[in-house]
């Protein structure tokens, strides 16, 4: 595990308010939950990019067979 680090944020209350009542349903902590949701906020965020960068490259590489299969 890594090392935790204590810091200070503000949230709407209704959201915290939701977090928290599914922490205890899941019988995790707030802590818990924040990270693993930063992660996977993080991962989608980064995936995106090199989607795009893939999606562009078939284009580019593909491009005449492209405009074919649009007629």
């Amino acid at each position: 595990m890594s090392e935790m680090v204590k810091f200070s944020s503000k949230m709407e209350r209704e959201a915290l308010e939701a977090l928290r009542a599914h922490a205890a349903e899941e019988g995790r902590t707030l802590a818990g939950l924040l990270t693993e949701a930063v992660r996977d906020y993080l991962a989608r965020k980064r995936v995106r990019p090199a989607f795009r960068e893939a999606a562009e490259a078939v284009v580019a590489e593909h491009d005449e067979l492209l405009a074919r299969l649009a007629k």
